[in-house]
Parts: structure tokens; C-alpha cells; sequence
């Protein structure tokens, strides 16, 4: 295989593949341990995610959840229902108006899910360890403009069908 040093047009193309590769690689071992841990507690892969997206940003409406995880909410009823028939969330109703709904995790069922991703978050801080703090601002910066660039290419795909 031909060297190519930095600075050159080949290698930067080549160190572009290699994160892209990279991050495709994560992708599905996350992917994978996503479905271990809902396998270990008897969820669906967008449970987890819709537990994700409610531990994150705090309780939320409906409507609000649903445009954060990206479903229908037709789609998302049915998931509320089975997450509060399992125990896993609550369903609030607003005081000034009763037809107002927030969702929650419940704390308790909450810390069960962070039991299981430990060992991957604790492997995480030993990687994370190694850099310096220039270094992680820069892969930080990089994975929030890739998040970024995912959500932007899911609008526009949803856009086109």
C-alpha cells in the first residue's frame, strides 16, 4: 500500500474513511448492546431509546417525546402504554389543565438501565483518559457537528418520502 504523509489530498481522504469506518464500527456494537441490555429487561430496542431520550431531557409531552425520538405519535401511545403497564414511566397530568400529559422514568427503574451500560460507560472513561483536554474538546466538537449532521440527513430523507 503507497504512504501518504499529512498534508496530502490521499491521506487526509483515507483518515476521513477510516473515522467513517470507525464510527460505523460503534454504531453497531452499540447497536448491539443496546439490544443485550433490553433483551436483560424485557424492552424493545425503541423503548430503550424513548427511555434515552426522557432521562436526557427530562419529562416531556407526548408530542414533545415523539419529535425527539422520531416516531408517530399513533406509534408512540402504543409504547407509553407498554413502558407504564412494565413500570418504567409515569404519566403526569398537568395541574391547571387535566388533559395536559408529561412523562417520566421512573428513578428506580431508571438506575437499573445505567447498571447495565456501566461497564461500557466505565470502559469509556478509561479510553477518554488517554487524551488531553484539547483533545476532547475536539471530539466532542466532532461527534455534536456529526450528530448534527445525521439529524439533518434524517429531516431531509423524511422530507422526501
Amino acid at each position: 500500500m503507497e504512504q501518504t504523509q499529512p498534508g496530502d489530498p490521499r491521506h487526509r481522504r483515507r483518515t476521513g474513511n477510516e473515522i467513517k469506518a470507525a464510527l460505523r464500527d460503534l454504531r453497531i456494537q452499540l447497536a448491539l448492546l443496546n439490544h443485550q441490555v433490553g433483551g436483560r429487561l424485557a424492552l424493545k430496542d425503541i423503548d430503550l431509546d424513548c427511555l434515552d431520550v426522557l432521562a436526557r431531557s427530562g419529562p416531556l409531552t407526548p408530542s414533545a417525546l415523539a419529535r425527539q425520538a422520531g416516531l408517530h405519535p399513533a406509534t408512540l401511545t402504543g409504547i407509553l402504554d407498554r413502558l407504564e403497564r412494565a413500570g418504567w414511566i409515569a404519566r403526569d397530568r398537568a395541574r391547571g389543565d387535566r388533559r395536559s400529559v408529561t412523562i417520566r422514568v421512573l428513578p428506580d427503574r431508571g438506575i437499573e438501565v445505567f447498571r447495565l451500560y456501566q461497564p461500557m460507560l466505565g470502559a469509556m472513561d478509561d479510553v477518554l483518559a488517554d487524551y488531553t483536554e484539547d483533545e476532547l474538546d475536539v471530539i466532542a466538537g466532532f461527534l455534536r457537528r456529526s450528530a448534527e449532521a445525521g439529524r439533518s440527513a434524517t429531516e431531509k430523507l423524511n422530507q422526501e418520502s
